[in-house]
C-alpha cells in the first residue's frame, strides 16, 4: 500500500531498512550523532580534577576530562601518535597526564603534548598542535554536551529550542533546579533495538493502556492514548487519589521547592533529538541519555536526580524509581519485540501511524533532512588537528 493509498487517519513510517541497514546507520553516525550537540556525561560524573570517563559519539570514542581549573574539556580518545586508544577504561582518574600505553605519548589534562620519547630531538613538533584533538564542550543543567562538528551548530536553537518547542517557553525547565540536583540512582540498560524505535516509544502514549499498568494508574489520561508530548505546554495530571510520582501512586520524597503550582502534580516529558529524553515530575526529574551502538543496539543510560539533601539523607528512593524502571523495560521489551519485524517483507515499505501518533511523523521527516546530505555525497567536517 503506498502512501498515496492509505485512509486520511493513517500516515506512513520509515521504511524496515532504516530499522536494519548498517549504510544508514553509518549515516546517521555521521550526519546525526557526529554532526549535532550529543549530551555526554552528568558533570558530577568528572568530580575532581583528573576525573575522566569515555563515551561513543557515533563512530568516535570521547574522552572527558575535568581540568585543575575546573573546565570539563572533551578530545577524541585517539593518541596523535599512531591512533592507538589512549583511554580504554569508561571511567577513572589521572592525577596530571594521560599516557598513551603503546610509545608513552603523554598529554595534559588541556590536551597538550608533554612528553615523548626522544621527543626533545624533534623541535619542530608544536606541543598543541600536536596534542590531543578537541571537540566542542557545553555545559547545561548539569550535564555535558559535546559536538564533534568543525562548526557546531547554535546550542541555543538545537538543544534549548527542543524545550521551546515542547513546553513553549525555555523558562519553563528553570523551577526544578535540575543543574543543582543530585543523581539519585543510575541504571544501565542494553536494548536491543535500534535507536529510532525507542525515540518513537518515548514520544507516544497509544501503547500505554496496553504495557504500562502502573503509568496510567498515576497518569490516567495516558490510557486514552495521547502522550503529553503531543499538546505544546501540557504536563499530564496526576490522578485524583495519587500523592506521587511513585510505582503504587504512594507520597514520594521531599518536593523540589521552587517548582510553581501549574507544575505541581504534573508530568513533563521533552524529547531533546537525537538522544536525550526528559521527564519532570515534582520532586524529581528522570533523565535518559542513549549511546546507538549498531543498528539493532542502543545502550541508555537513566538518570533519578532528587534534592541534594535528599541522596545525603540515604532517603528510600525506591519507589519512585521503580516506576520509571518498570516503564523503561516495558517500552524496552517493545521495542525489542518490533525490531525483528524491520527486517520482515511486509515491513519493507514501512508501517503506519495512527492520529495520535502523527507527531511522530515530524521525527520521521527530521531524520530524513539529516540524511539528506548522504545522497549528495557532503560529509560535516570532524576534528582532526595536525
Amino acid at each position: 500500500m503506498t502512501a498515496n493509498s492509505l485512509p486520511e487517519s493513517l500516515i506512513p513510517t520509515l521504511p524496515g531498512e532504516h530499522y536494519t541497514g548498517q549504510e544508514i546507520f553509518a549515516a546517521e553516525q555521521r550526519l546525526i550523532f557526529e554532526s549535532m550537540w550529543f549530551c555526554a556525561v552528568r558533570r558530577s560524573d568528572l568530580d575532581g580534577p583528573g576525573a575522566y570517563r569515555t563515551v561513543t559519539v557515533g563512530r568516535e570514542s570521547v574522552l572527558l576530562v575535568r581540568g585543575h581549573d575546573d573546565v570539563v574539556r572533551a578530545f577524541l580518545n585517539v593518541c596523535r601518535h599512531r591512533g592507538a586508544r589512549l583511554c580504554a577504561e569508561e571511567s577513572g582518574e589521572v592525577r596530571r597526564a594521560f599516557r598513551c600505553p603503546y610509545h608513552a605519548w603523554t598529554y595534559g589534562l588541556d590536551g597538550t603534548l608533554l612528553a615523548a620519547p626522544n621527543l626533545t630531538r624533534m623541535p619542530d613538533v608544536d606541543r598543541t598542535t600536536y596534542g590531543l584533538a578537541g571537540v566542542a564542550v557545553r555545559e547545561w543543567l548539569g550535564y555535558v554536551w559535546v559536538c564533534l562538528a568543525r562548526e557546531p551548530p547554535s546550542f541555543e536553537e538545537q538543544v534549548i529550542g527542543e524545550v521551546v518547542a515542547r513546553l513553549g517557553d525555555a523558562g519553563a525547565v528553570e523551577p526544578y533546579g535540575v543543574a543543582e540536583l543530585a543523581v539519585g540512582r543510575r541504571i544501565s540498560y542494553d536494548v536491543r533495538a535500534n535507536w529510532k524505535l525507542i525515540v518513537e516509544n518515548f514520544m507516544e502514549c497509544y501503547h500505554c493502556a496496553t504495557i504500562h499498568p502502573e503509568l496510567t494508574e498515576v497518569l490516567p489520561e495516558f490510557a486514552e492514548g495521547y502522550a503529553a508530548q503531543y499538546f505544546v505546554g501540557h504536563g499530564a495530571e496526576f490522578g485524583a487519589d495519587i500523592k506521587g510520582f511513585t510505582v503504587d501512586g504512594s507520597e514520594g520524597v521531599a518536593r523540589i521547592p521552587t517548582v510553581t503550582a501549574e507544575q505541581d502534580r504534573r508530568y513533563f516529558a521533552i524529547t531533546i533529538k537525537p538522544q536525550v529524553f526528559v521527564n519532570l515530575v515534582p520532586d524529581h526529574v528522570i533523565w535518559h541519555r542513549m549511546y546507538p551502538l549498531a543498528p539493532d543496539r542502543t545502550l541508555v543510560e537513566c538518570d533519578w536526580l532528587y534534592l541534594p539533601e535528599v541522596v545525603a539523607a540515604g532517603t528510600d528512593l525506591s519507589r519512585s524509581v521503580e516506576l520509571f524502571d518498570r516503564v523503561n523495560r516495558q517500552d524496552f521489551a517493545a521495542c525489542e519485540r518490533c525490531q525483528p519485524g524491520m527486517s520482515s517483507r511486509l515491513y519493507a515499505n514501512g508501517g503506519v501511524l495512527v492520529p495520535s501518533e502523527h507527531h511522530i511523523g515530524a521525527f520521521h521527516a527530521f531524520v530524513l533532512d539529516r540524511l539528506a546530505p548522504a545522497s549528495r555525497g557532503v560529509s560535516p567536517g570532524t576534528p582532526g588537528g595536525g
